[in-house]
């Protein structure tokens, strides 16, 4: 892709938009990726089409969801795209995905996400979990690094353990600056999310898995009794054989799950 692509739009610091330019990652991020001609497959924000020209040129369809309404006003007009794309102005973080979803068909989802809303858009991807069978992300690396963090590290929070309850995550390729317009001041990598069919450690409320996480990782530095002590007793703790010594990052998200339903449990008891 050439730079005339980027002549007559300017990046939008509000939209966090910085435009991959480098055809070696972007050769690198369409064969991860590897779409196929009958895939029902999404992209949040096209921006300039610099991974949604070689996707599409791959598939019979691809949906595109853009926030900019300029951007997508090129999309429509563009000579070649215009004819695959299903476009979407609409802010991802209030998206319906489930309406993309088809009977038999489960969604297939990339975007190079803006950094300031990647997170809270990956939360609210999870609720589509059960409607989407891959994610393919470019990210900050250091949000790649808190994905893929096991316990006991600094990188280990609630993105960790929310989105790791619903998929498995794989580390796909680490991308430098240069390889954007303008060029960030961070590293970036690629990551690939897979839902989980059926998550490894059943949770019988999310909203409660979600509170508890938010709860221990809020307080990092305490122990986990001080953190939860609203919620959850030592002795109860250790009921359920959690050492309540332990700070937030040492807990596994299996113990989380066992917190949240036993937090459940006491609450439906009530």
């Amino acid at each position: 892709m050439n730079d005339k692509t980027h002549l007559g739009h300017t990046a939008r610091k509000r939209f966090g938009q910085n435009f991959l330019h480098d055809d070696y990652i972007i050769d690198s991020i369409v064969a991860a990726i590897a779409p196929q001609a009958d895939d029902n497959i999404v992209e949040i924000g096209p921006g300039l089409g610099a991974l949604t020209e070689p996707v599409a040129a791959k598939v019979n369809c691809l949906n595109v969801v853009e926030l900019d309404r300029d951007l997508a006003i090129r999309l429509e007009q563009h000579p070649i795209l215009s004819k695959k794309l299903k476009i979407t102005q609409a802010d991802a973080m209030q998206f319906d995905f489930g309406q993309l979803a088809q009977e038999g068909k489960q969604l297939r989802v990339f975007g190079n996400l803006p950094y300031n809303i990647s997170t809270p858009l990956m939360f609210h991807l999870f609720e589509y979990a059960n409607k989407i069978k891959d994610m393919h992300f470019m990210l900050q690396k250091e949000v790649v690094n808190r994905l893929c963090a096991g316990p006991n590290s600094k990188a280990y929070g609630r993105l960790t353990v929310m989105a790791q309850y619903y998929c498995r995550i794989i580390p796909v390729l680490e991308v430098p600056p240069t390889a954007f317009k303008p060029a960030p001041k961070v590293d970036s990598a690629v990551v690939r999310l897979e839902p989980y069919d059926t998550p490894p450690f059943i949770a019988n409320s999310m909203k409660t898995l979600n509170q508890v996480c938010s709860m221990a990782f809020n307080q990092r530095r305490k122990t986990i009794r001080n953190c939860l002590r609203d919620i959850l007793s030592v002795e109860q703790m250790q009921e359920i054989g959690i050492d309540a010594t332990k700070r937030a990052e040492n807990i596994s998200v299996e113990e989380y799950v066992k917190i949240a339903n036993y937090v459940n449990d006491l609450k439906a008891g009530q």
